[in-house]
Parts: C-alpha cells; sequence; structure tokens
C-alpha cells in the first residue's frame, strides 16, 4: 500500500477513503431549474455510462470504502435500469438513497425501487405554491406530482427528505416549507441557500436575495429548530454571500466525498468542472480508487499545502480548508484563493457589495436549464 493510501496525502491532512458518492446517472430532466447543479454543457443520453459500467463503478467504490452512493442526475429516474442499479448496491452492502424531481414517478415503480432495497428519497420542491413551482421549474403541475410520489413513499415506509433550493424568488416561503415537510411526513428537510456556479451563476441576479431577506429567514430556521425538535431534522446550508467564513465545502476537497458525472468523469465535488485548469480522469480509463489516491484532480487543493495566505496561516485551515474552489474561481478567476466568503480575503467586500447591488434590482429572466443550450 502507497504512503497515500495509508493516510498521507499532498504532504498534508490524513485523507481516508471516501465515505460517500453522489453518482449523477443522466443529464436529462422533466424540469429545467435556473439553479442547477449540473454543468452547462449538459450531456444527452447517448453519452451515459451503460449498466455493466455503472454496477462495475458501484462495485469499485464498495470496494474502495463508499458506504453511501446517492443516486441523482439531471432525474436519475429516467434511467431504465434504475432498480437494477439499486439492487446492486444493495447487494454491495452499501445504502442507496434517491435524489429526484418526483414528477415521473408512479407507485408501482417506486414500489419495485423499494423491493430493489430504496430505503431513502429525497424530493426537491421547487416552491410550495403551485403556480410559482411550474414557473421556477417550467413544467406543469409539478407541486402535485411532488405530492402524490411523497405520499407513495410514506405509504411504502421509504424515509423522506424534502430538498428546499432557496433563492429570492422563494425565500419568504421557508416557513411553508417546513409546515409541507411535516405534512408529507419528511423525517428530514434540507434548507439549500442556492450556491452560485454553472446554471445559478448564469442566474444570480435573479436568484440572490437580500441580506435583510436572509437574516429573516435564518430566523424562521433558528425558530422551527426549537418548534420541531423531535419531529423533524432540520439541516441548512447558508448563502456564502452573506457569510463572515466560508463553509468546509464537501467537507475538504477530496477528504470524503468523491462524484460520478454520465460519462464517467470522476470529480472531487459535483462542480469542480467549473475550473478549467484541473484534469480529470474517467472511471472508463482508470480504477477509481486510483483516481481517488492519485488522481492530479484530487490531489490539486487535498490537505493545506496548496494554500496561498491568508488560508495559508490561518487557524481555521483546517476548518473550512479554505472554502470552496469552485466559488473561489468564479468570483476570482483563481481556484486557489481564499474564498472570498470569508472576512480576511481581499475579495470579500467586493462580493458582498455584488450581492447588495443585484439584490436590490429587479431580478432578471430565468435562463433554464437545457440540453443544447450550452454546447457538450
Amino acid at each position: 500500500m502507497s504512503d497515500t493510501q495509508n493516510g498521507k496525502s499532498n504532504g498534508s491532512a490524513h485523507v481516508a477513503p471516501p465515505s460517500g458518492m453522489l453518482a449523477e446517472l443522466t443529464h436529462r430532466c422533466p424540469l429545467q431549474c435556473p439553479y442547477c447543479s449540473n454543468p452547462l454543457e449538459l450531456h444527452k443520453a447517448a453519452d451515459e455510462l451503460d449498466t455493466k459500467t455503472w454496477f462495475s463503478v458501484f462495485d469499485q467504490a464498495a470496494e474502495l470504502g463508499v458506504l453511501q452512493v446517492h443516486l441523482s442526475g439531471g432525474e436519475p429516474t429516467l434511467r431504465d435500469d434504475l432498480e437494477d442499479m439499486v439492487a446492486h448496491l444493495t447487494k454491495r452492502g452499501i445504502y442507496a438513497n434517491l435524489i429526484t424531481a418526483g414528477v415521473t414517478l408512479d407507485r408501482d415503480r417506486l414500489a419495485r425501487l423499494s423491493e430493489a432495497g430504496l430505503a431513502h428519497i429525497q424530493l426537491s420542491f421547487q416552491s410550495v405554491n403551485a403556480e410559482r413551482a411550474d414557473r421556477i421549474g417550467n413544467a406543469k403541475n409539478a407541486l402535485a406530482k411532488k405530492l402524490e410520489t411523497a405520499a407513495w413513499a410514506r405509504e411504502l415506509g421509504l424515509a423522506i427528505t424534502l430538498n428546499a433550493p432557496i433563492h429570492r424568488q422563494n425565500i419568504d416561503e421557508i416557513g411553508a416549507y417546513f409546515d409541507k415537510a411535516v405534512e408529507i411526513g419528511a423525517e428530514r428537510i434540507e434548507v439549500a441557500h442556492v450556491q452560485y456556479y454553472g446554471w445559478a451563476l448564469k442566474n444570480r441576479a435573479a436568484l440572490i436575495p437580500s441580506a435583510e431577506q436572509t437574516a429573516r429567514a435564518q430566523e424562521v430556521v433558528d425558530d422551527a429548530r426549537l418548534r420541531l425538535k423531535g419531529i423533524l431534522n432540520i439541516d441548512c446550508v447558508v448563502p456564502d454571500y452573506y457569510a463572515k467564513y466560508p463553509k468546509p465545502c464537501m467537507c475538504g476537497w477530496g477528504n470524503e466525498f468523491l462524484a460520478v458525472t454520465p460519462t464517467g468523469v470522476v470529480l472531487p465535488c459535483h462542480a469542480a468542472q467549473t475550473i478549467p485548469t484541473l484534469e480529470f480522469d474517467n472511471v472508463i480509463d482508470r480504477p477509481l480508487a486510483e483516481i481517488w489516491w492519485q488522481g492530479s484532480a484530487f490531489q490539486a487543493f487535498r490537505g493545506t499545502e496548496w494554500m496561498q495566505e491568508p488560508c495559508r496561516s490561518c487557524e481555521r485551515k483546517e476548518v473550512d480548508f479554505g472554502g470552496c474552489r469552485c466559488q473561489a474561481y468564479a468570483l476570482t478567476g483563481d481556484a486557489a484563493a481564499t474564498d472570498p466568503a470569508c472576512t480576511l480575503s481581499p475579495h470579500h467586500g467586493a462580493m458582498r457589495d455584488l450581492a447588495d447591488g443585484e439584490s436590490a434590482d429587479q431580478p432578471t429572466d430565468f435562463i433554464y436549464r437545457r440540453i443544447g443550450l450550452y454546447s457538450a
């Protein structure tokens, strides 16, 4: 076993095997959300890994030490082989979590997924207002379909997480989101303020809330945590543009998590391809374990030795790991720069000014997520 596999990586922090993997099975989706975390250059069905290759990826993930696989997209239920994938993961002892918009499922399909071993479903709600949900996702009757899927999931005994992607056009609904999560019997809600890269960066002026809206929303979250303690687990991902310190993005680059795209590209985070200076390996060409331990993209920002000042000498460097590399690149043009979300960053003031300026203006029209809008 190499020094890297023993826990030495990039001359710094201990690195263990990944515990979680995001499997982006497809970029196809019936919704066109303007904040989608998929890249701008979306791939068509013909580009996707086949069933056999995904099975190999899951086998390699199990051998590497992955405990949970999050089946996502696009919309993963558009894959006809999804049941087979869930069954294969279950056979390998990996917990399968389905992340879905919930608009393409029927009860029979959900029952088959449950029988295959699926135990948990994450349902994404664009809004809890029907008209607004249709406008944000550019789809019809989405909310009603999601509620129907949630009812089936509860009947089948599946655990439910309600995903609430939050931005200026639905931020005043946060209280209603908590009510809806309780109503559908969810065990958990993830209040995820939109992060601005990819599609969300293109739509930032339509999505970014004001500091005042953000503060009010946090008060609602804090109140709900007290009111719903023991009833609903609440996770809240705060908006970086109004933060004092950055989040430990992905618990540190290449520390605990990896993602595999529909075409087999392996990433340290789902947005890493927004950094054009990185070179990424593909599971078709290189074993997953080798990519994790030795891939150049994973080594690029793993540990702390890559850091510039002020991160290099900061006492928080192993707390937040310098923040988000994708955000640093998007706002400074340098992926190794201190995340501008940090007050110690020389770009922090400009980030806040940008947020204050765009949130004060009327929101722009959405640029909806569509395959082929940007060339792959």
